[in-house]
């Protein structure tokens, strides 16, 4: 040896970052009945019956309601097919998606 010491560069390892979440919002309106709305929640959200019932009366007393959060290819999908139950039997219910803050 010839009295050098040696150090090792350390190398900084990124985190992977955590997905960016998406909000599913449920818009009121005036046509689809409750009773749909609900099964959808939870056929679609898997909810129980007084969780469903909770989301369904929020966004019928405040005009929109977030009904859950998941990644953005998870929210888009709930939405579309939530839509799609309420466009199959004639209704205009919606869901949207907005990215979390």
């Amino acid at each position: 040896m010839t009295g050098t010491d040696t150090l090792k560069k350390t190398q900084a390892r990124s985190k992977p970052e955590r997905p960016k979440l998406y909000k599913v919002i449920l818009l009121n309106d005036d046509f689809t009945p409750r009773d749909f709305v609900v099964m959808v929640l939870k056929s679609v959200f898997r909810m129980g019956e007084g969780e469903a019932l909770g989301v369904m009366l929020t966004a019928h007393q405040q005009g929109a309601c977030v009904v859950a959060v998941f990644t953005r290819e998870i929210a888009e999908e709930k939405a579309r097919t939530a839509t799609e139950a309420g466009a199959s039997e004639g209704f205009p219910l919606t869901f949207t998606t907005e990215r979390e803050e």
